[in-house]
């Protein structure tokens, strides 16, 4: 175990670090993989909630409270979790004192789901997916060249261009056939473009938190704990401004699965901030994009919304352009050459 007072250095300098091709690489792609399913999951289930609250801020307030009440008993009942988040406490402290933004990484969540409630209703789901993934493949780019990740710099290479822009073609097409049910509000789609961005942050600057701590659990919990208080924080503007009160949802033991949004958060974050060091933030995105829309197939084969047209030649398509694109932005990491400005 590391002393207390040790900070690893890549966290804070971000040094060059080529990606790992191995076993190590395989295992981080399937977890990425698995947050892509878990997100597909949490979205139908807080969108559930959503229509139960009557809110889209509400719902993610509850979801993001529940999972915090559940990281915060498992961080009390698990001792490496306990000495991990002693081990940050000590970082923030003590020199080399890691900067305050790197524990930040909540807002990028809070700003996602938020983006949720403000952004879908008016554009419809398949606009805001495709401005999402635009700001998440963009900024994952930017977070790897800079290296906010807690794996180091990635350079920005022909490859991994090309990579996130399949990437996003292959979600416009996936999403291609509900365009015509929303509108094409610019500033709104801006938001959904920044939210997206702001997750690509999230990923790298939790990663970052695991290392340091030693162990994911300690990310979740910072994790939790900033992106509940900015959604309590614009729960609380919202409501002052729309004069409506806050619409308590039904009890945990009265509908259950409502109340599954949060573990499952807690699961997502665990997950990604234990894979994304060694895929690098871009490679990460593109595969949780992938289990994205594998996700949405399943469960829409399991749980279909009335009146949704299941799975279409596009979203196998899509599927498919996704897996590739990952592949290609892989392998574009492997050596500098080809690469642009730095």
């Amino acid at each position: 175990m590391r002393g207390m007072s040790e900070v690893p250095q890549s966290v804070i300098e971000s040094p060059d670090e080529p990606h790992d091709h191995g076993f190590r690489a395989l295992v981080d792609g399937a977890f990425a993989v698995l947050v892509g399913l878990l997100a597909v999951i949490q979205a139908r289930i807080n969108g559930e909630l959503a229509l139960v609250v009557g809110s889209g801020i509400e719902a993610a307030v509850v979801s993001f409270g529940s999972g915090l009440l559940l990281i915060v008993v498992i961080v009390l009942v698990v001792p490496s979790a306990r000495a991990g988040t002693r081990r940050l406490a000590h970082a923030a402290r003590v020199p080399p004192k890691v900067p305050i933004w790197t524990f930040l990484g909540g807002v990028g969540g809070a700003t996602f789901v938020a983006a949720q409630g403000l952004v879908v209703p008016t554009t419809g789901v398949a606009l805001f997916t495709i401005a999402i993934v635009a700001g998440l493949s963009g900024n994952s780019l930017v977070a790897d060249k800079y290296g906010i990740g807690p794996g180091g710099r990635r350079p920005v290479t022909w490859p991994r261009v090309v990579a996130a822009l399949v990437a996003v073609f292959g979600v416009g097409l996936a999403v291609s056939g509900e365009l015509g049910g929303g509108q094409v509000a610019v500033g709104l789609l801006a938001l959904a473009m920044f939210a997206g961005a702001t997750v690509a942050v999230q990923q790298g600057l939790n990663g970052r938190v695991a290392v340091i701590a030693g162990t994911p659990l300690p990310a979740a919990l910072v994790n939790f704990t900033v992106g509940f208080t900015a959604l309590l924080l614009v729960g609380a503007v919202t409501e002052a401004f729309d004069g409506q009160a806050f619409t308590a949802p039904p009890a945990p033991w009265a509908q259950p699965v409502l109340w599954l949004g949060g573990p499952i958060g807690v699961a997502f974050v665990v997950v990604a901030a234990f894979a994304v060091r060694g895929l690098g933030v871009l490679v990460f995105s593109l595969l949780t994009i992938v289990g994205q829309l594998v996700g949405g197939v399943l469960v829409d084969l399991v749980a279909p919304v009335p009146g949704d047209t299941g799975l279409t030649w596009q979203t196998i398509v899509a599927v498919l352009l996704s897996m590739a694109a990952t592949v290609l932005a892989f392998l574009g990491s492997r050596r500098p050459t080809g690469t642009m400005h730095r």
